[in-house]
């Protein structure tokens, strides 16, 4: 399963040693201003610089508005910039028919797109017969909700066979993750401070310090 980094905080994409290697970095309005950018084609375009410095696989990249004149200007400048940068562009849009013409305008560029916060059955079969690359369900949300979140989640795996891949967003649990990992989920999104924590357990430094204290025991044996 791939993971993505829900950040647009550049200090916050290197990963402490014991974190596998990410696959990038996803960002939607709400972290861009987070981050202390404006979410502006000028802000982005810092994003798709700054990925490229960090060499980061891939950059996904929410657009603000439904317009797709804009989008169309906006991917003509960023475009560019990330193949200067051999950095893969993904664009996010909210899975709303509002923004079915974004859509289309970002697919006959050629670029890959995922449709985010997906949230029930139909809205996944519609994705799917759009022809996006991903679909990103908020798990949190979901279960917050009352949701049957694996339900939602088993259907997407389902549908990766001959459609959109799953990219389950916003983990904040081990668990949850390790459903994910179970279910066959493509890839996750988690914040660099979760990544981080999980680095290394309590319990694994447990095993750690009993076998050292062991390993002194023994001495004594001869």
């Amino acid at each position: 399963m791939k993971l993505y980094l829900d950040s647009a905080d550049a200090q916050q994409w290197t990963l402490p040693a014991g974190c596998p290697a990410v696959q990038g970095v996803t960002t939607n309005p709400t972290l861009v201003l987070q981050a202390g950018l404006p979410v502006s084609l000028a802000g982005y375009r810092r994003l798709v610089l700054a990925a490229g410095e960090h060499r980061l696989p891939e950059l996904m990249l929410q657009l603000p508005r439904a317009d797709a004149g804009e989008a169309a200007d906006w991917l003509g400048q960023l475009l560019p910039l990330a193949r200067q940068a051999r950095l893969r562009l993904t664009i996010k849009l909210p899975c709303h028919p509002d923004w079915q013409a974004v859509l289309h305008e970002v697919q006959a560029w050629g670029v890959p797109t995922l449709l985010t916060g997906l949230s029930n059955p139909m809205q996944l079969l519609w994705a799917q017969q759009q022809g996006a690359h991903w679909v990103a369900p908020y798990v949190g949300r979901l279960q917050a909700d009352g949701r049957d979140v694996w339900a939602l989640i088993r259907a997407c795996v389902a549908a990766q066979h001959q459609g959109p891949q799953l990219l389950a967003a916003s983990i904040k649990s081990a668990d949850v993750l390790a459903q994910l990992m179970a279910h066959g989920a493509a890839a996750a999104t988690v914040r660099p401070d979760f990544a981080a924590s999980l680095a290394t357990d309590p319990l694994t430094l447990a095993a750690m310090a009993q076998f050292d204290a062991d390993v002194q025991s023994s001495q004594s044996l001869g």
